[in-house]
């Protein structure tokens, strides 16, 4: 991969906590099937523990 601006990465928005983020190195080659964030936002969203994760950081960004 070509040497880019961090704003010219490719993004994608978290099912559980609807930030945006982006493209990382390690992930080069799994892009295709990175859904989360964070390993947090992993384990909440199997847990059923969506809610307040969302909730969380609706207060967080406020």
């Amino acid at each position: 991969m070509r040497m880019r601006r961090k704003g010219e990465l490719p993004e994608k928005l978290c099912p559980v906590c609807k930030r945006s983020f982006a493209w990382r190195r390690k992930w080069a080659r799994v892009w295709d099937e990175v859904r989360y964030c964070s390993e947090r936002c992993r384990q909440s969203k199997r847990n059923g523990r969506q809610k307040s994760v969302a909730r969380n950081s609706a207060a967080l960004s406020r």
